[in-house]
């Protein structure tokens, strides 16, 4: 019996690393000689460094670089192994858990360190880069990221604009004379999970700007700004960018991608599956365990474990997901691969002691699932 093991990361407990080890804990303890395949995953947000990392065999680095706020903060890359290039994901960077509560407002953070850890790639002499982009705590359209590869952002006097989405409601010119040369050679995947355009209803300050601190009037206002970004981005470089799926993902640093380097956006769930090789994993498997952190409707617009799922389906593998808690319309996914839904949770818990014992949590209910498969392989026909 052949099993493959593909959650995402259980955010704010456990990574998918763990979440892999303590399923694969669960199903040897009813099926001690089963053959286990680990494949943490993850779609572009917090852990896609360690997934592909683990997936292939490459090895992790840190980066000093600025956070959201101006700030140092360490944040972790990664080198893929076999000569396939890099891996960086903008949470470690500009990400929302890196600005306190109290200091939220999407009108000053930046994507600064994002654009210092793609240009630490570059100085590593590495041209082909996984950008995961899920997770910010931004809103300026990718003009930190930019920044920090050499683009200019100056107002009607030749000034350079703070950073910030703010302050683009100023911006009169773009000066591109100090990109760096080296992004021309450069491959630039970038694992977006959402396809927001950058402005409007569903773009990135209407949509996401709430999350992150932001007021109605401050949505306005953002909204308004990112709107004079696309405009004068475009003339400066040629493209028409802001209507694109995924142009509004991580408060626009989707379309600062696409208009400062020769960026593709891919969902980010397929870019790690298709690196981790899983197709070719899964292609003999007797069975498939998938699970997030929760699971509700939002998964089935594409998330992880209906990724994975996809990729069984095409092999007749059937799917279980063990997800830490089940919201609205997690059924949802049933109609998308999953064959079976369960959630981790034994009965009422408090938040705090479902973080505390996640591993624990997470083996018993592989156990639970794995006897239930065992029950039914026994039954007469």
């Amino acid at each position: 019996m052949k099993v493959v093991i593909a959650p995402d990361s259980y955010k704010g407990s456990l990574t998918a690393l763990a979440v892999a080890e303590a399923m694969e804990r669960g199903v040897r303890a009813v099926f001690p000689s089963a053959q286990v395949v680990k494949v943490p995953i993850a779609d572009g947000g917090e852990g896609t460094v360690d997934a592909l990392v683990v997936a292939t065999g490459g090895r992790a680095l840190e980066a000093e670089v600025h956070g959201p706020l101006g700030e140092k903060v360490c944040a972790r890359w990664g080198v893929l192994g076999g000569g396939a290039g890099a891996v960086i994901e903008m949470a470690a960077a500009s990400g929302l858990p890196l600005v306190p509560a109290e200091r939220r407002d999407p009108r000053v953070t930046s994507t600064r360190g994002t654009g210092e850890l793609m240009r630490a790639v570059l100085e590593a002499g590495l041209r082909r880069m996984v950008v995961g982009i899920g997770g910010s705590a931004t809103n300026d359209g990718g003009t930190g990221m930019a920044r920090a590869l050499g683009v200019r952002f100056l107002d009607g006097q030749g000034r350079d604009l703070p950073e910030g989405g703010a302050a683009l409601a100023r911006l009169a010119r773009i000066d591109l004379r100090g990109l760096d040369a080296r992004l021309a050679q450069a491959e630039i995947l970038v694992a977006c999970d959402v396809d927001n355009p950058l402005t409007g209803p569903r773009g990135a300050s209407a949509v996401y700007g709430p999350q992150k601190g932001a007021t109605p009037e401050m949505v306005r206002e953002l909204d308004a700004a990112l709107a004079r970004y696309a405009e004068v981005a475009q003339e400066a470089t040629g493209r028409d960018v802001a209507a694109l799926p995924g142009a509004g993902a991580a408060g626009g640093l989707g379309a600062g991608l696409l208009f400062f380097t020769p960026a593709r956006l891919r969902p980010g769930v397929e870019i790690v599956l298709e690196t981790a090789k899983f197709d070719a994993q899964v292609r003999d498997a007797d069975l498939v365990i998938t699970g997030e952190g929760r699971t509700d409707f939002q998964t089935a617009m594409g998330k992880a474990p209906v990724g994975v799922a996809a990729a069984a389906k095409r092999h007749g593998v059937p799917v279980i997901c063990l997800s830490g808690g089940l919201g609205e319309g997690a059924d949802e996914v049933l109609a998308k691969g999953i064959d079976a839904l369960a959630s981790t949770e034994p009965g009422p818990l408090t938040l705090a002691e479902a973080l505390a014992a996640g591993a624990a949590l997470v083996e018993a209910a592989a156990v639970r699932a794995c006897r239930l498969i065992a029950v039914g392989g026994s039954m007469r026909r």
